[in-house]
């Protein structure tokens, strides 16, 4: 990954995490790392623990920043948040997917993103 693709990346996330604290998400936990991948944001919103994926583009040229999570990426993401869960033994709590989305005119927040299904895990 270029260096100019990371700074932009950090930076999204950085504006992220100051735009999701302003909508009342808790931050519990940045850049979340295990061996299946990363999560770039876990936050607390009122009782319900949300796995927060953040794009940035420059342009929405190549299509909508959202756009680039795919049924991989979903299926990645749903393996670390299992494991997380594990890890924190955070058993029979509610959880959900979301993506903070940002171009250079907006940002916004798409809560419950997509929807947990049981063969993400397999």
């Amino acid at each position: 990954m270029s260096n100019e693709r990371i700074v932009l990346g950090r930076k999204g996330e950085d504006i992220s995490v100051e735009f999701l604290r302003k909508q009342g998400y808790k931050i519990i936990k940045r850049n979340y790392r295990c061996s299946l991948g990363e999560v770039d944001v876990i936050a607390r919103d009122k009782q319900v623990i949300c796995f927060v994926e953040v794009k940035t583009r420059r342009t929405d040229r190549y299509g909508l920043p959202e756009e680039a999570i795919d049924s991989y990426k979903q299926r990645r993401l749903a393996r670390v948040a299992l494991s997380y869960l594990k890890e924190k033994k955070l058993f029979n709590q509610d959880i959900r997917f979301d993506v903070v989305s940002i171009c250079p005119d907006e940002i916004r927040i798409i809560k419950n993103a997509f929807v947990l299904n049981k063969h993400y895990f397999y």
